[in-house]
């Protein structure tokens, strides 16, 4: 059986991430500040800003486990404004320095990592590039958290340089939405503006945690990051009206569908063999 640290298993995309997780098949033990309420799997209170609790998280903590195969590093201040700017950013650069560096102490070399959207220019007040938005444009950080994750991503590659076996994928989820919150999506049409900060995207909580999965069984080595979102978009008008509507000067990359995500989700159908399985629509029709 693998074990895999997962941490930030209590937050919002960790206890999508540990049921399926668990759901398949993978001992898990989750890291966190925080106990989540239905406590499914071993869990352990642990600062990961301080590099001893986190080099014992990855090593052994008495009962939890002993060794590990793989890390899941989920745990950071989830977004910006939830703390001042350098505290957002000393935590969640601090905490990611330290898994990594005591993955390498330990040899564990799978290693996913949430990164963000964020990192692609968002809020979007310029304009991207073009459309979709993909992995090919540098990273384009516009706060304190997004410069937190494109660190981390950096990180990343050169952690994987150090140790050519080493793979970590970083993986760019979209907005992370669960069943609960799509009763509301019906409401953007209202207002379309108040969705393009991140050109109408949003990820399923559920697949979300499919390809974390997918991350952590691929035959990658080296440093990757990989765009998570779902196929579709948040609205029921076409895309194409809604860019032109707000981005007219964006070009499209190709011919787009109705209602085609802005985000290329095509390289981590590729090489992590992800695909979305949940859509809002499905859920607020049934």
């Amino acid at each position: 059986m693998v074990q895999v640290v997962l941490t930030g298993g209590s937050g919002k995309l960790g206890r999508a991430c540990l049921a399926d997780l668990l759901g398949h098949g993978y001992s898990v033990t989750n890291v966190d500040l925080v106990r989540p309420p239905d406590d499914p799997s071993p869990f352990v209170r642990a600062d990961l800003t301080d590099m001893g609790q986190a080099m014992e998280a990855l090593h052994q903590v008495d009962d939890r486990h002993r060794g590990v195969d793989a890390v899941v590093h989920l745990a950071a201040v989830p977004a910006p404004g939830w703390a001042p700017g350098s505290e957002l950013f000393r935590n969640n650069t601090v905490s990611t320095y330290n898994i990594f560096a005591a993955a390498r102490h330990f040899g564990i070399r799978n290693i996913v990592s949430a990164s963000s959207e964020t990192v692609l220019g968002l809020p979007f007040n310029v304009p991207p590039p073009y459309a979709p938005v993909d992995e090919e444009y540098p990273p384009r950080p516009e706060s304190a958290y997004a410069l937190s994750k494109t660190v981390g991503e950096e990180m990343a590659r050169h952690f994987c340089r150090w140790d050519p076996e080493t793979n970590i994928n970083s993986l760019r989820f979209s907005n992370v939405m669960l069943v609960s919150e799509y009763a509301a999506f019906p409401s953007f049409e209202e207002d379309p503006a108040r969705r393009k900060w991140n050109l109408w995207s949003y990820i399923d909580a559920r697949d979300a945690a499919q390809a974390v999965r997918k991350a952590l069984e691929a035959p990658l080595k080296g440093a990757e990051v990989f765009i998570i979102a779902n196929s579709d978009t948040v609205m029921t008008t076409p895309i194409t009206e809604l860019m032109a509507r707000f981005y007219p000067e964006v070009p499209f990359r190709h011919e787009v569908e109705p209602l085609e995500s802005m985000f290329s989700i095509e390289k981590a159908r590729r090489l992590l063999g992800y695909e979305p399985e949940h859509s809002w629509r499905s859920e607020v029709a049934s």
